[in-house]
Formats: C-alpha cells, sequence, structure tokens
C-alpha cells in the first residue's frame, strides 16, 4: 500500500501544491494509486494521536508513505525522528519529496533527516519569535489586537440546528447537548441567544412579565 500524508493548513494552495507535488512524485516513482490521506490536527498533537499514527500502526513490511517534506511530519527534530524510527521499525519506506530524500535506515539518510528536522524546528521559531515581537510592537504602539468585534455570520452549531432545538423541546439539558456537540456549555448559551429574534424575546419578555402580575 502507498500511502500519501498531507498536512493540511489553512491555505488551500498550500494542501494544492501538496498534492500536486505528491502525485507527479508517486506517478514517476510507479507508486500510484496512493491513499491519500489529511490531517486537520494541530501540529503541536503527539503523531501517535494524529492520522499520521494510524499509517503507521496500520501499515505492512514493505508499505510506502510518501510526504512533501519533513517539516509536514512533525514540528520537532524528536518528533520526527521518533516518526521515522517507527516506521523502519514496522518496515515502512519514507519518501520526502521536496529534499528527494529516502529514509531507508542508513547512517547518510538518517544524518540528513535530523538536519532537516532542525532546520525545520529552527525556522519555526524564529518565525515565532518575530510574530511575538511584532505584536509586542503593535501593543506599545497602542494598537488593538485580536479579532474585529462583532459576531461571525457562521457559528460551529449552525449545522446542528434542527437537531439541537428538538432534543431541547424533549428535555435534554443544555449542559448535555454541549457535551454532545463538543463545545463549552457557554458557547451553547451564546448560540441560543443569538438564535432567539427580537420578536422571540419580547414575546418571552411578556410571558415573563404575566407571571409575575
Amino acid at each position: 500500500m502507498n500511502y500519501a500524508y498531507l498536512r493540511v493548513s489553512t491555505d488551500a494552495q498550500d494542501l494544492a501544491n501538496q498534492k500536486l507535488g505528491v502525485s507527479d512524485y508517486a506517478l514517476s516513482r510507479g507508486f500510484a494509486p496512493v491513499e491519500w490521506v489529511e490531517d486537520k490536527s494541530s501540529g503541536k498533537t503527539d503523531w501517535r494521536k494524529r492520522p499520521l499514527g494510524s499509517i503507521i500502526d496500520q501499515a505492512s513490511p514493505g508499505d510506502v508513505l510518501l510526504v512533501s517534506e519533513v517539516s509536514r511530519l512533525s514540528r520537532s527534530t524528536l518528533g520526527v525522528l521518533e516518526i521515522i524510527q517507527a516506521a523502519r521499525e514496522r518496515g515502512i519506506s519514507v519518501h520526502v519529496i521536496k529534499q528527494n530524500l529516502i529514509a531507508d535506515g542508513s547512517t547518510s539518510s538518517h544524518i540528513t533527516i535530523t538536519v532537516l528536522g532542525l532546520a525545520a524546528q529552527i525556522e519555526r521559531e524564529l518565525i515565532a519569535a518575530r510574530t511575538k515581537e511584532a505584536l509586542a510592537a503593535r501593543r506599545a504602539a497602542g494598537q488593538i489586537l485580536g479579532r474585529p468585534s462583532g459576531q461571525a455570520k457562521n457559528l460551529k452549531l449552525d449545522p446542528h440546528a434542527a437537531q439541537i432545538m428538538d432534543m431541547l423541546t424533549k428535555g435534554v439539558s443544555k449542559r448535555s447537548l454541549a457535551r454532545i456537540h463538543g463545545v463549552p456549555p457557554s458557547t451553547l448559551y451564546r448560540w441560543l441567544e443569538r438564535r432567539e429574534t427580537a420578536g422571540e424575546r419580547k414575546k418571552r419578555e411578556m410571558e415573563l412579565s404575566l407571571i409575575h402580575i
């Protein structure tokens, strides 16, 4: 089996470039067809808990893992080395396309993987440091950081609106609903408040006022 592992960012163009590079490589090396695996989890998440961990767990000796570049495997040098070692123990061949590198367990490939992983980690740390410095400078200049005020047009719970309202009418507690949909109770409360139209709010206020008469 040939697996193509893609670390998905918010940049659609980046994903398209990854796919293009992996596809061209797979075709030229006779690895097509491949099973595409897109990973949307945070790069900070342990690789064993990401789709990458599932690939390595289920792969068989002789399988091939294609990745566009070393930095897609992990954010740290140690993480990269752990992944390469785990793949080698399973008999999986890891091909890093941009660097034209095959992690075959040889000393030379191990050294190259280590250097590339270290370079990627240093680059990320430098970017993070520059970002912090830029934010600090903006704060010092009195600029307001963060998202602009106002409500988003679409919320996470919107696609589940019908189900949520149906379960509420059946007596399911709001805390239980929040847990079911994987959000904090406060998020569900704010979402319900937003759904409430001005007319519904006025009707509820009138009903409450009648209760207290």
